[in-house]
Formats: structure tokens, sequence, C-alpha cells
């Protein structure tokens, strides 16, 4: 399956540099008896369905052309919504100040799992600052021990 991901992001790159838009995932996934290869792409300000379209017929074409998945699937190209991923550290680096929600892969304080404001990124290690009932605290956590990260909506 990574194939297929990686595969996909080689042909789906140039068309977004074109359009002066940034890939933010690609996920190969079986939902019942369907597979479904989804696309998220974004920019400054958004996307709208018009680009989403378009990326999707370009990268639609050049995927038959290759032809890396064998049997039938979806495509999908949309926007991550919201609750975008962070996937790298310039995505981290961008959205100090947000807040985020982070799983690890092990417990730093006893805790796996954090929701608040991104304070500080500095490469190596992000800076949220959360709650607990009515206390503030900060945790410090290396780059490298974040499993899965996203933005995170505040309500």
């Amino acid at each position: 399956m990574s194939e297929i991901v990686k595969t996909t992001e080689e042909l789906v790159e140039p068309i977004l540099r074109e359009k002066g838009l940034e890939l933010v995932d690609v996920e190969y996934v079986k939902e019942g008896k369907n597979w479904f290869l989804r696309v998220y792409i974004d920019k400054e300000g958004g996307v709208d369905i018009d680009e989403c379209g378009t990326v999707s017929e370009q990268l639609g074409d050049k995927l038959d052309q290759r032809d890396p998945i064998k049997g039938a699937y979806f495509l999908e190209v949309s926007s991550p919504g919201v609750e975008r991923p962070l996937k790298t550290k310039a995505d981290f680096e961008k959205n100090v100040g947000n807040n985020v929600y982070v799983k690890l892969y092990e417990p730093i304080n006893g805790d796996k799992e954090y929701e608040g404001t991104l304070t500080e990124f500095t490469g190596e290690t992000a800076t949220i600052a959360y709650k607990v009932k009515t206390r503030e605290k900060q945790a410090e956590i290396p780059y490298e021990k974040i499993a899965k990260a996203r933005l995170a909506v505040a309500l």
C-alpha cells in the first residue's frame, strides 16, 4: 500500500506545484468492500471545489497511464478541513499559536494525548499549553515521540 501512496505523491506534486497548491496527505484505505485513494490538498485561504475537481481529473489521467493500483478504487481529492493533519516540522512551525491535538508513541508525564495551544516549536520540541480542570499546564514534547498530530477546533 505504501507504494501506491508514494506513486500518487510523485504524480500529484507537479500538478499541485503548477497550481500553487500544497499536498497535505495521501491515504489508500479500504472501507467496507471499497478501496479509496484520498488526496488532501490545501493553500493559504483554503481550496475550492473547482480546484479539487481539476486536480482530480489531471491526477486520474496520470494514474490511468501509470496504473499503480490493480482493481477498482475511488479517487477523492479534497481539502483536509479545519482539523488538518500536521505531518512535517514545517506544518508545526506554521501553526504555532493554534490549537492542536497530539498523540504520542509513549506517555510523557503519564499522558499519551495532549490538546492545547502550540506555543512553541524549536524543530525538535513542541511546547503545548493545556488545561487540567482550571490549572494551566505546559508539556514539552520531543518531535520524534509524536505519532499523530492535527489542528483541533477549540470549543
